[in-house]
């Protein structure tokens, strides 16, 4: 059982984790060794996530998310398959985590009506002040 929030726990079976070699450099082992992982979590099907969550895990998931809903995270940044493992998990969990937050509601405010007419006394300055600096008529030079 992964533990995500105190609400929402994932069964493990839910998440499955290949081993598959990585691209770049690595030196000998590069060609013999699978170190990167590839986990795959069925988001979609998964009892432990609300509809909410999901939406919110699908737009946060973007190109890692398939149609199916299923979210694929590859982790290949160290040498190693269980620190590789270790970063696939722990990535799966902030995403989740982050989707599991559901947005504040934004409140609509007014502002006061003292501010209102300051800002528009303001302007009425400003505009004058720019229609003063325009040629003078009617003085002969």
């Amino acid at each position: 059982m992964i533990r995500v929030t105190p609400r929402i726990s994932i069964d493990d079976n839910e998440v499955s984790e290949s081993f598959i070699r990585a691209s770049g450099p690595g030196g000998q082992n590069v060609n013999k060794v699978s170190t990167a992982v590839q986990l795959r979590f069925d988001a979609a099907n998964s009892p432990a996530l609300s509809v909410g969550a999901f939406r919110r895990l699908r737009r946060l998931a973007g190109r890692r998310m398939t149609r199916d809903g299923v979210l694929i995270i590859e982790a290949r940044n160290f040498r190693t398959r269980e620190s590789n493992r270790r970063d696939a998990r722990d990535r799966l969990l902030r995403l989740i985590r982050k989707a599991a937050l559901s947005p504040r509601i934004r409140r609509k405010t007014k502002s006061p009506l003292r501010a209102k007419e300051r800002r528009l006394e303001t302007k009425r300055r400003r505009a004058q002040t720019k229609t003063r600096r325009g040629t003078v008529r009617g003085f002969d030079v």
